[in-house]
């Protein structure tokens, strides 16, 4: 059984940073990329970026890029993303998954099997 747990978000002022994180449960961790996604109210499900099973290369949206970095430590199951020189439009519901193959190139959803409840992120103007 896969789960996926989400926490560090919060309210931050625009300008801001926040770290939210992703701990896995399950075996093979370590074999498969990770992806983060957002949802604001309202709108569609948003791809934020990926990371390659090995952290070796790492693949962002472009409104992120710059900004957000994410990372993973194998050792511990845990997949985070940092985010700095946040907006209020980066206000939206924050979720980790799992993809289904170990590559960083996975930007859709249906790339994913394995979804966290999602973290919120506030920011204010």
């Amino acid at each position: 059984q896969v789960q996926l747990v989400e926490s560090g978000g919060g309210l931050v002022q625009a300008g801001g940073s926040l770290r939210v994180s992703c701990a896995v449960s399950g075996r093979s961790f370590s074999d498969y990329a990770m992806g983060w996604f957002r949802q604001a109210p309202g709108k569609e499900r948003e791809f934020v970026g990926a990371i390659r099973w090995n952290g070796g290369s790492i693949y962002y949206a472009d409104p992120v890029k710059g900004r957000f970095t994410i990372s993973r430590d194998n050792a511990k199951n845990t997949v985070y993303l940092q985010m700095n020189s946040l907006k209020p439009e980066d206000t939206a519901n924050y979720y980790c998954a799992r993809a289904k193959g170990p590559w960083e190139t996975a930007y859709k959803s249906d790339d994913y099997n394995f979804w966290g409840r999602g973290t919120q992120v506030t920011v204010s103007s």
